[in-house]
């Protein structure tokens, strides 16, 4: 048994039983899949009816058809974690986080042992894919860390336990930067981890600098992003200056690893120990290759019910879509990222942000930015940038817009030296308009 694993067993997390539930459930054939889905389906469902005050509350007494049980939200569950819980546990006997609050709507969560020791064991699995063992790899980590003494010696512990060395991304000038690729010439690590527009602002740093980082760094094997969204050209972009597989995970804290690159290059969505269904705004399934709500239920948190949980993001699954192999063609962003138009159009955030970042990131200048929301008729793109932009690149903005989205929308630039993270470090692409 290694660190990282004997940590996991040390705090009660049977993390050997776990992997061998997992490779089991790993074996179950295609056509008995469906099967152990709707199997595991019921019996969460008939569990929390059964011991969880709360969720039986929402449900009633009887067990209603699986399309007849209510979406939870992240509203519904702020409230204290105790009265969520389920008779057979309490706080101290269970799994306690908090999520990140990127929906604006952070909440205490619990997770039973088992069901904690089940999603590492997923990650495991999924890091292994790639030649990296979470025991003995060194991860070069692209993270926020809490600045507070007690959360901070916390995260470093865990860094120490999970061989990671964790880079300050607060500050991200060139300075920083270049001390940063001073430790990739100097450090042998396996593999980067991290927010994707941190990566991706660390790859156009070396570009500029006409590096390739996996000659730098020969032992690197590949790149995860996670927590953010991957566009294709930065994916591209990644590839081409790291010179190493670029690999996209898609997690929350509350549900575990949700969707992770294969080796085939597909988006796949773990269905070996959740659910996830695509569900338009009135909970009925969209047919795959539709975009729609992305709705999850964890198959083994028996200490705290997620079922029919609706994350708060938008995805489409692909056509050819299975129960036990569920592919994640497009993650569109959150579902409260939207800009209402003065025509009352409304728009996903994103489609605003990708048509401005194709027309002012094609020159090399832009490092990053942001799209902000001040009117319903005004936009301001905050961005960070060696020179200036031209009035010509601000020109085929505005009429990238136009043409896109509508006409006579005011669009505003202002040049900053470095772009307001969260307290997480992420970075959030689109700022709604404040409504009074």
């Amino acid at each position: 048994m290694n660190l990282f694993e004997s940590s996991l067993k040390l705090k009660g997390f049977p993390i050997a039983k776990a992997k061998r539930d997992l490779k089991a459930i790993r074996q179950i054939p295609e056509n008995e899949f469906k099967n152990y889905v709707e199997t595991k389906r019921e019996a969460i469902v008939k569990y929390h009816i059964k011991n969880t005050a709360f969720y039986r509350k929402l449900v009633g007494t009887s067990q209603p058809k699986w399309e007849d049980l209510p979406i939870m939200t992240k509203s519904i569950l702020q409230q204290p974690l105790e009265n969520r819980l389920s008779n057979k546990f309490n706080k101290n006997s269970i799994y306690v986080n908090k999520t990140s609050g990127s929906s604006g709507t952070p909440f205490i969560f619990g997770k039973d042992k088992y069901c904690h020791a089940l999603s590492w064991a997923k990650f495991i699995e999924c890091y292994g894919l790639y030649g990296i063992d979470l025991n003995a790899s060194l991860q070069a980590r692209f993270y926020g860390i809490p600045l507070d003494s007690k959360a901070f010696f916390k995260e470093r512990f865990k860094d120490f336990l999970g061989r990671r060395y964790r880079f300050p991304i607060f500050d991200l000038s060139d300075e920083k930067l270049e001390e940063i690729l001073n430790h990739f010439q100097r450090k042998k690590f396996d593999y980067i981890n991290g927010y994707t527009s941190v990566i991706v602002l660390f790859a156009k740093f070396l570009q500029r600098k006409n590096l390739i980082l996996k000659k730098e760094c020969p032992t690197l094997k590949c790149c995860i992003v996670t927590s953010e969204m991957l566009f294709e050209d930065d994916k591209k972009l990644l590839e081409k200056v790291l010179n190493i597989p670029v690999i996209n995970e898609y997690g929350a804290s509350e549900c575990g690893l949700i969707a992770f690159t294969d080796k085939q290059h597909n988006f796949l969505v773990n269905s070996d120990d959740l659910f996830v269904e695509i569900l338009d705004e009135k909970a009925n399934p969209v047919p795959n290759g539709k975009a729609g709500r992305i709705v999850i239920t964890s198959l083994y948190n028996k200490a705290h019910p997620i079922i029919r949980y609706d994350i708060g993001d938008v995805g489409v699954l692909n056509k050819n879509s299975t129960y036990k192999q569920p592919i994640l063609e497009k993650l569109l962003g959150r579902t409260n990222d939207f800009a209402k138009l003065p025509s009352g159009k409304v728009v996903p955030a994103l489609t605003f942000y990708y048509i401005t970042k194709t027309v002012i990131t094609n020159n090399g200048n832009v490092k990053e930015f942001i799209i902000e929301q001040i009117k319903l008729n005004t936009f301001k793109i905050k961005y960070v940038a060696s020179d200036e932009l031209s009035a010509i690149d601000k020109e085929g903005v505005k009429r990238a817009i136009a043409e896109y989205l509508e006409k006579n929308l005011i669009v505003d630039f202002e040049r900053l030296s470095q772009l307001e993270r969260s307290p997480s470090g992420k970075l959030k692409q689109f700022i709604p308009l404040k409504l009074n």
